[in-house]
């Protein structure tokens, strides 16, 4: 018996709405029934685009849509609280993108919210869907490096960004560390669960952090050191260091093809994993599977690890005096 179609909606039409309706179409039974912004205008062009049914104008209209199953948030930061509460409180699953929310207070309204209501709710960290972070992970659990020691992680992009560019705005949550440094946070506390100790420093200009370094401390002893930039092109790798061995993964540890294990005592092994490394497909998956099952929570992408991200965040905030407007 065939599964049932899941029919998506998607709010907003920047870059990151249009790669998910594109990776959808690699997705068996996922269909894009609505598209919504502020404005009608880019919303019926982002529908011709992809060939969506419908476009509305206006959010509300999208998350009162009777047709639309679950809704992918794809607004910048400063927005995701307001966008993923108005469709949960209309009875909607989401899939909200990262960072779950600009803070950790708001990322637990939406959590209570979800929970209270019984409705699905996933933050979009893609990362934990992919199969070879998967496989990673399975190695790490059955003690393939031994006890992890030590995390490292970079994300960084050169530049340089136009004056206008959201990143640097900060009314829209912009910055390295929201944008990018929730990768490699996300990626340590993947390994590690959340850190008892926070430490940061950041170069700060125009309001948002362009220039970041993490040094996070655990009770087991061991540490995550990571960096975020506006303003340098790191090489965006990664490397899990354990008491028998490393794993190690190239230039886009985030979206990876692949990784090599090195045990003590044996020759370095590759993993690799199936279809496009960068493609959004696995985790639109994944919130598929859950909706099917009647599961509210993903066990890939758990909400108390989303909320303990946020809470990391937050802390790196704190140490580097980013505050944004409002707060």
């Amino acid at each position: 018996m065939a599964e049932r179609p899941v029919r998506w909606g998607i709010l907003a039409t920047g870059g990151i709405a249009a790669k998910l309706a594109g990776d959808l179409a690699e997705v068996p039974g996922a269909s894009v029934v609505a598209v919504a912004s502020r404005a009608p205008g880019p919303a019926a062009e982002f529908a011709r685009r992809f060939g969506i049914p419908r476009a509305y104008g206006s959010w509300a209209e999208l998350a009162a849509d009777p047709e639309v199953d679950v809704v992918y948030v794809a607004t910048p930061h400063s927005a995701h609280y307001a966008a993923a509460r108005l469709c949960l409180e209309a009875g909607k699953a989401v899939l909200c993108e990262k960072p779950f929310t600009l803070s950790g207070a708001e990322a637990k309204a939406l959590v209570d919210l979800a929970r209270e209501r019984g409705v699905f709710l996933m933050e979009a960290m893609w990362m934990f869907c992919n199969p070879v972070i998967r496989r990673m992970t399975e190695l790490v659990a059955d003690g393939a490096i031994g006890e992890i020691r030590a995390v490292h992680a970079d994300f960084g992009i050169g530049g340089p960004l136009d004056p206008g560019h959201r990143l640097l705005d900060p009314a829209l949550g912009g910055g390295a560390l929201l944008d990018l440094g929730v990768y490699p946070v996300s990626f340590a506390q993947l390994l590690l669960g959340e850190p008892t100790e926070v430490a940061a420093w950041a170069r700060l200009r125009g309001g948002v952090d362009e220039n970041t370094g993490m040094l996070l401390g655990h009770a087991s002893g061991a540490v995550a050191a990571l960096t975020c930039s506006l303003v340098a092109d790191t090489a965006r790798t990664a490397a899990v260091t354990g008491s028998a061995g490393r794993i190690e993964f190239p230039r886009g540890f985030f979206h990876p093809e692949r990784f090599v294990l090195h045990r003590q005592g044996h020759e370095p092994e590759e993993f690799s994993g199936p279809g496009p490394a960068g493609s959004f497909a696995h985790q639109a998956a994944e919130v598929m599977r859950c909706l099917r099952a009647g599961e509210t929570e993903s066990p890939l992408v758990p909400l108390e690890g989303s909320l303990a991200v946020m809470r990391t965040l937050d802390a790196v905030r704190d140490r580097i005096g980013l505050r944004y407007p409002g707060e």
